[in-house]
Formats: C-alpha cells, structure tokens, sequence
C-alpha cells in the first residue's frame, strides 16, 4: 500500500507521495491530498462517480486527476475516500472514485501544480513530489 507525507513548502502545501505501482500511487496522492483538504463525513454512504481521462504523459495524467477531484469536491462539496482503476496507464486513466460530503474543511486548495513535477520509478514502485497551490 502506497503512502504520503506532507513536506514543508514556503508558500503552498506540499506532498511526497510513493505507490508500488501507478495505481497505487495514484490513489495514494489523491487521499493525501484530500486529507489536507478536509474531513469526510464518514457517517454518510460514499458516492461513486465514474472518471475517464487521458493525457500526454504521467506527470500530465496525475495532475489531470487530482485537478479533476478538486473539482468534484468543489462543485459538490465532497471529498475523495478511495477509487479504483479500470485501465490505468502512464497516459490513459479509467475508473470510479469514491466520495463523501466534507464535514470539516482544513485547507483550501486551487490545484495541483506542475511545480518540480517527476514522477519517479524506485526499486520499491513510484515516487513523486506534489506541490498543491493554496
């Protein structure tokens, strides 16, 4: 199972992030972020909402996805719980996420940036550092 662990950062939020594969840390960036952001209210049903998205590269894909669920959570007033992939490539993403209404916000964040972004291959899996625009 991938982790997080949010770093310093002179003027945003940041987070280094590892996954054994890109699923992994795909879904481990997003809970990362999303607890920064809120507290779920867990006594509610998770809702699901399916996501299809491709781009040009990973880095490009990963910040396409986070983007996408700051988004929903604005809209919406949810944030991400877990998800799951259908087809998940360095340039393609299909699956379904799992939401729930916030009961606490923490932070507000803009968006996931391209700042320093590389995801990284490492003996145990992925790596990347993300650096989230508040």
């Amino acid at each position: 199972m991938g982790y997080w662990r949010e770093i310093d950062h002179t003027a945003d939020l940041a987070l280094e992030v590892y996954g054994r594969d890109l699923g992994d840390l795909f879904i481990s960036a997003a809970r990362g972020m999303s607890e920064l952001i809120a507290v779920p209210d867990s006594s509610s049903q998770p809702r699901s909402v399916p996501l299809a998205l491709d781009a040009p590269d990973v880095e490009t894909l990963l910040v396409d996805w986070l983007n996408e669920l700051l988004y929903l959570g604005e809209m919406e007033d949810v944030v991400f719980v877990n998800g799951a992939f259908t087809e998940l490539s360095p340039l393609k993403l299909r699956g379904q996420v799992e939401l729930l209404p916030v009961a606490e916000h923490r932070n507000y964040v803009k968006a996931a940036t391209y700042h320093n972004l590389q995801v990284r291959q490492t003996s145990t899996g992925y790596a990347v550092t993300i650096v989230l625009d508040t």
